[in-house]
């Protein structure tokens, strides 16, 4: 009988999970449950209880449970979850998407001299004690989703290190949170009140390869018997991890593109940055290597309205079409169109951008009087919308003359061949490479690092994934097309000057 190592990750859309085998390390079986955010005080927010729901939904669609050898938990990362000593969660939980830390990031990455991102678990703390929110004196421990998950259903409070990149910054020479800068957050917190020393409330890092717990009879009741007590769990870990891991980005000078509802790329450096860009994150990988993060809040949500939208069109006239059949036409009719868009512009800011100086959006769709308004120009420039901000996060990478040799692409931006990922060559200057075995995304990749805890079989995460993994995987690979390329460029220079009207409609809607 065959062994299975198990991945569960509760995404921005969905949570899904999937297993793999221990031979061949393919998926062999997988069970999904949709969700969504939603914006409730000006919040962006999920429900943990419909957390638990569909988790069990997505286990309960599993099959060949009982060969399971071990788990891992992952989860959209950074956002905010705090928790009394109990474990009582004392505030709706605060995703990724919100930006409303401004001040607070701003503060710590001048006092750090290191970026501190609206998202991050610690810039949340902070601005939640620096406003003096109710419920902060009694705050013991803050966490991740996937923390979060994790602890419930093993007692143990601890994140992958490449999720604690997301909480606070990380030292990665000696693998833990950074003792220079925990000091001079307490010192912050003290003058405002907040005596508990930040290393006490966020979670402990562990490495890939180290244990995160068991199961316990009380996680065991949450998964409704699904999976037995004592199952070994990996440590959890944050979405942009899992990606780097189901891409096989995890070696210096490898990045991946994870894009879905939001889109990041991430780069492992060689060496150190310059100087600090407010538009890059430096996270890591889940073995600790230090990585430059591009992240966007927005990619597809607006073409998925826009998918919708032709979907009501076409049941006006009878006609049912399943998601995979709509949206791989759309996505290749792109190909039609100019590879400028001929004028036809999108905007595609459901939420705030950091990267572009917006604290919250307004979705637009501009055209020139003598534009070619073709379904092919405007689907091509949904696409070109979807990916432009991280391209223009990405333009510092380039002055900083950081060296790629190849990108890979996952998430559903993806799915359809050859349209997306060609996109994404021309606009990063890079090959751009997807993977058959990659499509899970990050349950994936998940499921990977709880076979590398159990196995411990090759020395190093690195020789793992080259040497077992993915030895004998396929994947096409896309160069960048000059002329399109140069294309690109002029649809970027014309983007930078929508969002001056992006900006108008967000002081005046």
């Amino acid at each position: 009988m065959n062994k299975r190592y198990l991945g569960i990750e509760l995404g921005s859309t969905r949570i899904k999970a999937v297993t793999i085998d221990e031979e061949t390390f393919a998926p062999v079986s997988s069970g999904s449950y949709n969700w969504k955010s939603d914006l409730i005080d000006g919040i962006w927010t999920y429900d943990l209880t419909e957390a638990w729901e569909g988790l069990a939904q997505a286990l309960s669609q599993v099959k060949e449970l009982d060969q399971v050898e071990a788990v891992g938990i992952s989860g959209m990362m950074h956002g905010y979850l705090a928790f009394d000593e109990n474990w009582n969660l004392l505030t709706p939980f605060r995703t990724w998407q919100n930006t409303i830390t401004q001040n607070s990031a701003a503060e710590l990455t001048e006092l750090f001299g290191f970026n501190i991102p609206q998202r991050w678990s610690s810039a949340h703390l902070y601005e939640a004690v620096c406003k003096g929110e109710e419920h902060v004196n009694r705050v013991a421990h803050i966490t991740t989703l996937a923390g979060y998950i994790h602890y419930m259903l093993t007692g143990e409070n601890v994140v992958g290190i490449g999720e604690a990149s997301g909480i606070f910054p990380i030292d990665s020479e000696n693998l833990c949170y950074d003792k220079a800068m925990l000091k001079k957050l307490n010192e912050r917190l003290s003058f405002h009140g907040f005596t508990r020393p930040a290393e006490e409330v966020f979670p402990k890092v562990l490495t890939a390869g180290q244990s995160g717990g068991k199961l316990t009879e009380e996680g065991r009741e949450r998964l409704r018997g699904l999976l037995p007590v004592g199952m070994p769990f990996a440590p959890p870990e944050g979405d942009a991890g899992t990606g780097m891991v189901a891409t096989n980005s995890i070696s210096y000078k490898t990045g991946n593109i994870s894009a879905g509802t939001s889109i990041f790329a991430m780069v492992v450096l060689e060496n150190r940055l310059s100087k600090l860009y407010e538009e890059i994150d430096m996270v890591t990988t889940p073995d600790g290597k230090p990585v430059a993060m591009v992240h966007c809040n927005n990619c597809t949500n607006d073409i998925n309205a826009w998918v919708s939208l032709f979907r009501e069109t076409l049941n006006l006239f009878g006609k049912e079409v399943t998601d995979d059949e709509l949206y791989t036409k759309l996505y290749q009719c792109s190909l039609n169109g100019n590879s400028d868009c001929d004028g036809v512009m999108v905007c595609n800011y459901l939420s705030g951008e950091v990267i572009s100086g917006f604290n919250k959006g307004v979705p637009l769709m501009l055209r020139k009087a003598e534009s070619d308004f073709s379904l092919a120009n405007f689907m091509r420039s949904q696409i070109y919308g979807a990916i432009a901000t991280l391209q223009i996060g990405a333009e510092i990478l380039k002055k900083e003359k950081v060296e790629i040799s190849r990108l890979t692409g996952h998430g559903g931006l993806f799915k359809t061949p050859n349209v997306a990922q060609k996109y994404m060559a021309d606009a990063m200057g890079a090959d751009v490479v997807c993977l058959e075995s990659s499509g899970e995304g990050g349950p994936y990749g998940m499921a990977i690092l709880a076979a590398y805890m159990a196995r411990q079989d090759v020395a190093t995460l690195d020789e793992f994934l080259n040497e077992k993994v993915f030895s004998d995987t396929k994947g096409s690979v896309i160069s960048p097309n000059p002329k399109d390329a140069e294309a690109f460029s002029r649809y970027i220079s014309a983007y930078k000057k929508l969002l001056n009207v992006e900006k108008t409609a967000v002081e005046n809607i």
